[in-house]
């Protein structure tokens, strides 16, 4: 299980620290792909293939399937813990997620998202702002 929030800094190469509570989770390795909101997943070889496989059994047919499943799969990377405990994010994936040097690792319970540091914040503070109205549409679905 992956909670809290972490602050990293991603060095020139493009690697990141993953936090010491997270390691034992992804030691024989994980999947970095795209995430929702511009952040990156990264899931254990378990947590990703069930996801991949939930993934593949969407709708061919539907337009929206398609796209959401070409984000997921085409933008997933095998990565590694090395030494020191940090993973290389790939470059196409740093882009995307406007990675720099400032970064956020956020444990989501079977994933963890890399934010660029700045939009954390954002999204932080607005959700966080909006926090009475999504608890009531929780309330909708009998969270």
């Amino acid at each position: 299980m992956f909670i809290g929030e972490f602050r990293h800094t991603i060095d020139p190469k493009g690697r990141i620290a993953i936090p010491a509570k997270f390691r034992s989770k992804i030691s024989g390795g994980a999947i970095v792909t795209r995430g929702i909101d511009h952040c990156l997943f990264v899931l254990s070889e378990a947590d990703w293939e069930k996801l991949a496989q939930k993934l593949i059994n969407l709708p061919l047919a539907q337009a929206n399937s398609r796209a959401f499943v070409r984000l997921m799969l085409s933008g997933a990377a095998d990565v590694e813990l090395d030494s020191q405990g940090r993973i290389l994010v790939p470059d196409y994936l740093r882009k995307y997620a406007g990675l720099d040097k400032e970064a956020v690792v956020c444990g989501v319970y079977n994933r963890m998202e890399i934010w660029n540091a700045s939009d954390w914040e954002q999204y932080r503070t607005k959700t966080e702002s909006s926090s009475e109205e999504i608890a009531e549409k929780l309330g909708e679905l009998g969270i």
